[in-house]
């Protein structure tokens, strides 16, 4: 049997940009997204902690250091810049695994989106 399990998670970044005139996406500052071990491409799930908001879209990598955090095309109407979001990502593995699996789960600092140190 298989499970659907957290892998990643980037916990309260906030919007730096919403950007209807795209075609899809989110952005993510590289930093952040080998700290939470995202790749380009990769299906991820938004919770907006301002609207309630959920919806699903797919990573793009943007500058490393930058702290972007970007909504792109129609899921910029579903954000506002300033908005803290949590951004997660899931895998399915065996059940036996269940017991082992760590997330990675990632707390950056509030409002700039950079690594703690």
């Amino acid at each position: 049997m298989q499970i659907e399990v957290l892998k990643s998670k980037l916990h309260r970044v906030t919007i730096t940009e919403a950007n209807l005139d795209y075609i899809g996406s989110v952005t993510i500052d590289e930093d952040l997204m080998d700290a939470a071990d995202l790749v380009e491409n990769e299906k991820v799930d938004i919770y907006n902690y301002r609207n309630g908001e959920r919806f699903h879209t797919y990573v793009l990598t943007g500058p490393r250091g930058s702290g972007v955090i970007c909504l792109n095309g129609p899921a910029s109407l579903k954000v506002s810049t300033g908005d803290e979001i949590i951004i997660a990502s899931y895998a399915i593995i065996d059940y036996k695994e269940r017991k082992t699996h760590r997330p990675s789960v990632v707390f950056p600092e509030a409002k700039t989106n950079r690594l703690k140190k």
